[in-house]
């Protein structure tokens, strides 16, 4: 916790804390410059995010690449910075900031009984959209365990005050008994999935590597799936959307389940492409014969 190896995590807590004090304009900005920074400094991230766009956007011209591409590192660098609002923002402060989209769909999925799976994508303010849903009914979120040890001890410190629980990715038992009970469980299964039973299904055209697991939950536990994303407005603001639950789900096919859960991702993505998380190698795992792409 205190070798000289993780200081520097310390430090940038230690910064993050200080900048929740901010404005939300002025973290917002130095997010901005953060970000922008960062995606001149980390060369082989930077190789990533280029790579992704040219895979998923081929129809954009060079020009119009390099443009997404700032824009998203300014982006990821605001999402940094909103980490500090997630973290220590208190409701009154942060809650004025959010707009609900689709109430509707989550009062008819919890009039229904039943528990909740709140699927989700890894766009730059993931984080706001655990707290924001909070607001609304207690959630459990799923999380990859960090090998950093600072970060993991603030993660199981930190994160239960803002949720109902946390649930390791690694723990898929838990999930199970929290949606039994009719809890709501709130994760993102979209990134490269190389684990057993994985199926490679289009996004963006492309077969990426998928975790079936979504369908395998909603069947042993009868929970609705009901997809939902934190988008950041123009204006600085956030919009939680909530979109209507998946009918007929799952089905007796989990290849076409998987398809249905990415086309959501995907149509999310197309709203706000500088927002999704293109610094992960969602292509990595390739279909038996394909080259590599990165």
């Amino acid at each position: 916790m205190y070798a000289p190896v993780v200081w520097p995590t310390w430090l940038g807590l230690g910064l993050l804390w200080l900048a929740s004090h901010l404005p939300h304009p002025w973290l917002l900005a130095a997010g901005r410059a953060v970000g922008r920074l960062a995606g001149r400094l980390a060369r082989r991230r930077r190789d990533y995010v280029e790579r992704n766009l040219a895979l998923c956007f081929p129809d954009l011209s060079p020009e119009r690449r390099a443009q997404l591409r700032e824009h998203h590192f300014a982006s990821v660098g605001m999402g940094v910075m909103e980490f500090s609002m997630a973290w220590w923002w208190t409701n009154r402060r942060l809650l004025p900031l959010a707009r609900v989209e689709g109430r509707e769909h989550l009062e008819v999925a919890l009039a229904s009984g039943r528990g909740l799976i709140l699927l989700s994508a890894h766009t730059t303010s993931l984080e706001i959209g655990g707290r924001i849903l909070q607001s609304l009914l207690p959630i459990h979120a799923m999380y990859r365990p960090n090998e950093n040890p600072v970060l993991q001890r603030f993660i199981e410190t930190n994160r239960p005050k803002h949720v109902e629980g946390v649930i390791p990715r690694d723990n898929p038992r838990q999930m199970m008994r929290v949606l039994k009970k009719g809890g709501a469980v709130w994760y993102a299964p979209d990134q490269n999935y190389r684990g057993k039973g994985h199926v490679f299904v289009d996004f963006f055209g492309l077969p990426a590597a998928t975790n079936p697991a979504t369908s395998r939950f909603a069947a042993t536990t009868n929970a609705v799936v009901l997809p939902v994303v934190t988008l950041r407005r123009p204006d600085g603001g956030y919009r939680l959307i909530i979109e209507p639950a998946f009918e007929d789900f799952p089905s007796d096919d989990v290849s076409r389940d998987a398809r249905r859960m990415n086309a959501v991702i995907e149509k999310w993505v197309r709203e706000a492409p500088e927002q999704y998380n293109w610094l992960h190698r969602r292509f990595k795992t390739r279909p038996p014969g394909h080259e590599p792409v990165y």
